[in-house]
C-alpha cells in the first residue's frame, strides 16, 4: 500500500470518527453563544466524553425548515418552538425522543417552572415530555422610538394597515402563522381562529371558500411591508415597526438604538422555545446532550435569556424575570401558539403565498 493511499484511508476514518463525535445543534440566532459552546465542550472533556458540541448552519427559521433538517439527521439537538412539535399531525414529534427528567445529568431540571414542564402539546402519547423548557416571549411589533412619537405609536393592531406605515413595517417571512394572527386580531377574531375552525375541515373549507375577508386583510397587510426578514429581524433605521420575538430588539438596543414593544389593546401571542433530542441519540451521545441541556437551563445561561435576549426564562433560579413578574398570566392559553393542524397550516400557507404574490413581494 503506497503512502498516498494510506493517508487517504487514515483521513477517511478520522473524518468518520470526527463526525460521530460531534453533537450538531440546530438553534435560533443568538441562542447559543460561542463561549457557551466552549464551556460545554470543556465540561464534556473534563467528564471524559470524547464528544464535542457544534452549532450548525443555517440558523433555525421555522417549523418546516427545522423538520426537514431533523428528518435529514443534520441535527442532534434542536431548539424547537413548543407548538412545532405536534404541528401537521405530529410529524416532528416522531423525530424526537422523550426526555428522561430524572437523569442524573439534568440536575437543573428541578428548578424549571412547573407550569412549563408538562404542557400537553409537548408530550408524547405516553405523557412523557419531548422537550425541556428554555425560554419564551411574545411575537410582537417593536417601534423605533427615534422615528415615531409616543402619541403616534399604534394602540390597536388594526392601525398597522394605516397609510402612514406603508413600507415602514417589517414582518417574518419564514413564519406566516403569527402574521396571519395579526390579521385575525385586527378583524376582531381570536389569533388562532383558523386552527380552531380546522377541528372540522369541512367548516374550515366552507369559511375560506365563501369569505375573502381574511385573504384580503392579509394581502393588505403584506402591502404595508417593506421587508420580510427570513431568520432574524433587521432593526434598520428606515423602518418604524418591526415584528420580533424580542431577542433581536434587545440586542439592537444594547448597541444604542431605542426600540420598544408596542402594547396593543388586543395583546400579543406568546411562545416557548425548548431543547429537544433527536430520536437517533443514545448511549454516551445522549448523555452528552443531557449535559449540554443542563448547562443551558442553568442559572448563568438563563440569566442571559432574560438580560441579554429580553425573554422569559424557564428557570426559577434567575435573578429576575420581568415579563412574568409584570404579568403572571403571560403564558395565557388563549394567546399561546398552538400546534397548528395540517389543514389549518395548509390554508395559512396558501393565504400567505397569495398575499405575497398579490402584494408584489
Amino acid at each position: 500500500m503506497n503512502a498516498s493511499l494510506s493517508l487517504f484511508i487514515f483521513l477517511f476514518f478520522m473524518s468518520l470518527f470526527t463526525h460521530a463525535s460531534e453533537l450538531k445543534v440546530l438553534t435560533w440566532d443568538g441562542y447559543v453563544m460561542p463561549q457557551e459552546v466552549q464551556a460545554v465542550n470543556k465540561l464534556l472533556k473534563d467528564k471524559g466524553y470524547d464528544i464535542t458540541v457544534k452549532v450548525i448552519s443555517p440558523w433555525a427559521e421555522g417549523p418546516e425548515q427545522m423538520y426537514k433538517l431533523l428528518r435529514a439527521q443534520k441535527a442532534d439537538i434542536s431548539f424547537l418552538t413548543l407548538n412545532y412539535i405536534k404541528m401537521q399531525d405530529s410529524k416532528t414529534a416522531r423525530l424526537l425522543q422523550a426526555i428522561n427528567v430524572n437523569s442524573p445529568r439534568l440536575t437543573n431540571y428541578q428548578y424549571l417552572s412547573k407550569s412549563l414542564t408538562n404542557i400537553a402539546m409537548g408530550l408524547n402519547k405516553g405523557g412523557k415530555p419531548l422537550y425541556i423548557p428554555w425560554g419564551g416571549g411574545a411575537y410582537g411589533i417593536w417601534v423605533n422610538n427615534e422615528k415615531v412619537k409616543a402619541s403616534d405609536v399604534p394602540s390597536s393592531v388594526e392601525e398597522l394597515w394605516a397609510p402612514r406605515w406603508k413600507g415602514k413595517l417589517s414582518l417574518s417571512q419564514g413564519q406566516v402563522q403569527p402574521n396571519i394572527a395579526l390579521a385575525l386580531l385586527a378583524l376582531g377574531k381570536p389569533p388562532f381562529y383558523l386552527n380552531d375552525l380546522a377541528q372540522s375541515r369541512e367548516k374550515l373549507n366552507t369559511v375560506i371558500s365563501n369569505d375573502n375577508t381574511i385573504q384580503n386583510k392579509v394581502t393588505a397587510l403584506y402591502k404595508q411591508v417593506g421587508l420580510f426578514w427570513p431568520s432574524a429581524p433587521e432593526f434598520r433605521d428606515d423602518f418604524s415597526l418591526v415584528a420580533s420575538y424580542g431577542p433581536g430588539a434587545v440586542a439592537h438596543n444594547a448597541g444604542g438604538a431605542n426600540w420598544s414593544l408596542v402594547s396593543f389593546k388586543e395583546g400579543n401571542t406568546v411562545w416557548l422555545d425548548t431543547i429537544n433530542f433527536s430520536v437517533t441519540l443514545s448511549g454516551k451521545r445522549l448523555e452528552a446532550a443531557e449535559i449540554f441541556a443542563n448547562y443551558f437551563i442553568g442559572k448563568t445561561v438563563q440569566n442571559r435569556v432574560v438580560g441579554g435576549l429580553g425573554m422569559v426564562a424557564a428557570s426559577s433560579e434567575v435573578d429576575k424575570n420581568p415579563l412574568i413578574e409584570a404579568n403572571p398570566k403571560f403564558f395565557s392559553d388563549t394567546m399561546f401558539w398552538p400546534p397548528y393542524r395540517k389543514s389549518a397550516d395548509n390554508v395559512m400557507n396558501s393565504i400567505s403565498e397569495k398575499a405575497m404574490k398579490d402584494s408584489g413581494h
